[in-house]
C-alpha cells in the first residue's frame, strides 16, 4: 500500500498528513514529541490492508502543518483538533484513534470530549491522565522528566536548537536505548528545525499545567501499550492504568522496548493494534 501526503483543513488550520488506503473507516494516528507523522510508516499500510482509511497528521505547529497564530496549545484546543480532523475526514461512528506520547494524551482528551466520534482507542507510552499525574511527582519520574522543567524557561529554544537539534537525538537515545533512530531523526528534525515550529512543540509543555480540557479518561475500549525499557515514562509509573480505563480495556507491557515501541517492534505492535481494532 502506497503512503501519500496530503493536507486537511480542520479547526482553522491546514494540517499536513500522510494517508494510506482510499476506503473504509477512518483510523487516525497521532504522533508525539519529538516526532513526526513518519513515525506511523509501519502501521499505516497495515491499517489500509485491513480495510481502514489510515491518516497520520503532523500535529499543530509541527512542519509542514501550520503554526497557529494564537500560539494555543491547550489540552482543550488539541482535543478540538482531533475531533475537527474526524469531522473533516468524514470519520463517522466506526472511526478508531491511535496515539503515541502527546498523541496518547490527545486521544484520551478527544475521545472523552466527543465519545460518539470513536469506536476504539489505542494509546502508547503515556497512561491515562490520573495515572500520569500521580507518576509525574515521584522522584524517579521527575528526574526523567527534566526536559519538561527546562521547557518552562526561555532557555528551552536555545538549548534544544543547538548543534542541529542534538538535544532531540539524545532524548531518542535515552528514551529508547536499544533502538537506532537514525532513520527517523531526519524527519523529526525537519518537523522541528524551524524556530517557530520548535517553539510550537515546546509550547505544548508550557500549556500542559493549565487547568481543564484533558483530565478525563474516555469510556471506550482502549488498548494501552508500554515498553518495559521506556526511558521517558518509567514503566513503574503505569501501575493502576487498568483502573482508569473502561472495563473492556487491556494493558500490555512489551518486553525489550523503550518509548518508541511501535518503531522498535513494529510487527508485534501492529499485530496487537490490528487485533484490537478488528479488520474491516
Amino acid at each position: 500500500m502506497e503512503i501519500k501526503q496530503t493536507t486537511v483543513e480542520a479547526n482553522g488550520l491546514t494540517f499536513a498528513a500522510l494517508t494510506c488506503g482510499e476506503e473504509g473507516p477512518l483510523a487516525l494516528c497521532l504522533h508525539g514529541f519529538p516526532d513526526s507523522a513518519h513515525t506511523w510508516r509501519h502501521l499505516l499500510p497495515e491499517l489500509a490492508a485491513a480495510g481502514y482509511r489510515a491518516v497520520a497528521p503532523w500535529l499543530r505547529g509541527y512542519a509542514p502543518t501550520v503554526v497557529p497564530s494564537d500560539g494555543d496549545y491547550s489540552a482543550a484546543t488539541l482535543s478540538a483538533d482531533v475531533n475537527a480532523l474526524h469531522h473533516a475526514l468524514g470519520g463517522g461512528i466506526d472511526a478508531v484513534l491511535v496515539g503515541h506520547d502527546w498523541g496518547a494524551m490527545m486521544t484520551y482528551a478527544a475521545a472523552a470530549a466527543a465519545p460518539g466520534n470513536w469506536r476504539r482507542l489505542v494509546t502508547i507510552a503515556v497512561p491515562p491522565p490520573g495515572v500520569a499525574t500521580n507518576a509525574f511527582f515521584r522522584y524517579a519520574q521527575l528526574k526523567q522528566s527534566f526536559y519538561i522543567m527546562l521547557f518552562q524557561t526561555p532557555l528551552a529554544e536555545i538549548v534544544v536548537s543547538a548543534d542541529d537539534l542534538i538535544f532531540i537525538e539524545k532524548l531518542w537515545s535515552d528514551w529508547s536505548p536499544s533502538y537506532d533512530g537514525s532513520g527517523d531523526l531526519p524527519y523529526v528534525k525537519d518537523a522541528l528545525r524551524g524556530p517557530a515550529n520548535l517553539s510550537a512543540a515546546i509550547g505544548y509543555y508550557r500549556a500542559m499545567f493549565a487547568v481543564g480540557g484533558g483530565d478525563k479518561s474516555p469510556p471506550h475500549p482502549t488498548l494501552y501499550l508500554h515498553g518495559n525499557e521506556d526511558g521517558a515514562f518509567l514503566v513503574e509509573g503505569i501501575a493502576g492504568t487498568d483502573k482508569h480505563l473502561s472495563e473492556d480495556s487491556r494493558v500490555e507491557i512489551i518486553d525489550g522496548t523503550g518509548h518508541f515501541l511501535h518503531l522498535e517492534k513494529p510487527a508485534a505492535v501492529n499485530r496487537m493494534i490490528l487485533d484490537w481494532i478488528g479488520a474491516r
